[in-house]
């Protein structure tokens, strides 16, 4: 085993909560060093995007229909960002504020950070690098240069990227953070994608790159701009049309300027440093292998609904699940497995989900599992307890493996939270694992977390849209999970992320007021 998968196997048994110890970090909140959930980058030129909330949009129930393509216009790209990553509203209490974005995040934290490469537009005759400000919904340059890159896409094409700085999870999770700032990048995919589908827009997510590639397009590698780091995620195409996701960067990178403009605002005045983050961070940078493209792209049917940016806009983290009003119906049941199932980029699905039935018409209480790659069923099946059911439901894919009130143990797997119990069902997303990183990469970690975030997002839009609560759940028992409560001996599978879907209780106590005051 090459050293890179053994620091991210390391990493990953080390960073498992369980009864007798949770992952390592501070175990208080030091709101001394608490950090700043924007990043901003001082002397950069700043360019203030229209607010889209006038902007029709599509029913929310369209969403995988195929919808006329928008222009790429400052206007359009506005929305874009708006609708993914910007603020959906302001919350307050007790004289406390806080900002609630469109793309979820475990904490409310938000270390993902994103980038634009733009050809010629909104008055430059040159192509810009710019940094997306969701508190004033600005655009900031970074560079400016020409290139001839831009020939070799679908005209209206540009780029767009997604980074992570890991101190914002770990000033308070400590070094369980890495995990949590992956999630949050897949959340925040997710929620590229859905937005850009509004427009008539495609989202290709590129493998040609490295992370150190994809840091020096950002403007990352200059550190001496920079006090926290900051590390590339993902980079995708948007354009009107499906592109390479092995796309040839070459001729972008060599025009790129050696300087980059802007100093990088200081998040916190000191920091506490965990050391296995940026040692995780640096094992999975490398990407050796790219998954080939094996999916079509997936429709959901739904329902007819609001408009999407309502949708977009409502969608919350609940806290408390009202257990009496928490039943739905089979058919609601249903739409949020429809989409839950469909592989956002069309590449192998490694994620699968572990069901904990508690309050739904029709199903019995108990242990199911949504097999989301057919092909994976018998190495669960191998895998899994031997007096497990296996039993077909009505439900393409989804098989009942035991009748028992889960309400409890759902509790205590999810770090003793009522709200894994008290809704209609919380789920466990498992993964293909150890065998899955041996085949592919190190890289491979990070895709596997940016796959349960992009799940975990629909979930909370499919919810939503259907008058229901979500809440991602990434405090759970590893291992009781694996080992006790589906009997495996290995880490051929792992639990990454969990969900809890039901109705929630509405706090009358927190004020909401709109996200930008500016029409």
């Amino acid at each position: 085993m090459n050293k890179n998968l053994q620091i991210v196997f390391d990493y990953h048994e080390r960073t498992k909560h369980s009864h007798q110890r949770y992952a390592k970090s501070l175990g208080y909140m030091d709101w001394a060093t608490q950090p700043d959930p924007f990043r901003e980058y001082k002397g950069a030129k700043q360019i203030l995007l229209p607010i889209a909330l006038k902007n029709p949009t599509p029913p929310y129930s369209l969403l995988d229909e195929e919808l006329p393509d928008a222009p790429l216009l400052k206007e359009s790209l506005s929305q874009l960002l708006q609708f993914s990553l910007g603020i959906a509203a302001w919350k307050s209490s007790d004289g406390n504020s806080w900002a609630v974005r469109c793309n979820a995040s475990s904490g409310n934290l938000h270390p993902t950070e994103s980038y634009l490469v733009l050809p010629p537009m909104m008055g430059s005759e040159k192509s810009t690098v710019m940094h997306y400000a969701p508190k004033e919904h600005t655009l900031e340059q970074l560079a400016v240069f020409s290139t001839n890159f831009w020939q070799g896409l679908p005209q209206e094409s540009f780029l767009l990227g997604l980074s992570s700085i890991p101190w914002r999870e770990a000033w308070k999770y400590g070094e369980r953070a890495f995990r949590y700032t992956q999630l949050d990048a897949g959340h925040a995919y997710n929620a590229l994608a859905v937005s850009a589908k509004l427009l008539g827009w495609k989202l290709t997510r590129i493998d040609s790159l490295s992370d150190a590639q994809i840091e020096k397009l950002f403007g990352l590698s200059q550190k001496e701009r920079f006090f926290e780091e900051e590390i590339a995620d993902m980079l995708f195409i948007v354009s009107k049309k499906s592109c390479n996701p092995l796309h040839d960067f070459t001729s972008l990178l060599k025009d790129l300027p050696q300087q980059y403009e802007g100093i990088a605002n200081r998040l916190s005045p000191s920091m506490h440093e965990w050391e296995i983050i940026p040692r995780v961070a640096a094992a999975t940078a490398e990407r050796s292998k790219a998954l080939p493209l094996i999916h079509q792209a997936c429709s959901v049917k739904r329902a007819p609904t609001k408009e999407a940016k309502e949708v977009i806009l409502k969608r919350r983290s609940i806290h408390v699940m009202d257990k009496e009003e928490s039943r739905i119906s089979a058919e609601q049941f249903h739409t949020l497995l429809n989409a839950a199932i469909c592989s956002q980029d069309g590449r192998v699905n490694a994620a699968h989900l572990l069901l904990f039935v508690h309050r739904v018409a029709e199903y019995k209480q108990g242990l199911y599992i949504l097999v989301r790659e057919e092909s994976a069923l018998h190495e669960l099946q191998k895998e899994f307890k031997e007096e497990f059911l296996w039993q077909k439901t009505s439900y393409k894919n989804l098989y009942l493996l035991e009748i028992e009130d889960y309400t409890e143990a759902s509790k205590i797997i999810s770090c003793n939270q009522a709200i894994a119990s008290d809704g209609a069902f919380s789920l466990g997303m498992l993964c293909r694992y150890a065998e899955e990183l041996l085949e592919c990469d190190a890289h491979r970690y990070k895709e596997l977390y940016w796959e349960c975030g992009a799940i975990g997002q629909q979930l909370y839009l499919e919810a939503t849209s259907l008058g229901l609560s979500g809440t991602g759940i990434g405090c759970f028992l590893d291992d009781l999970v694996h080992k006790q409560i589906l009997g495996m001996k290995n880490n051929s599978y792992q639990s990454l992320y969990h969900f809890t879907i039901g109705r929630g209780y509405v706090d009358n106590r927190i004020q909401t007021q709109q996200a930008y005051k500016r029409g």
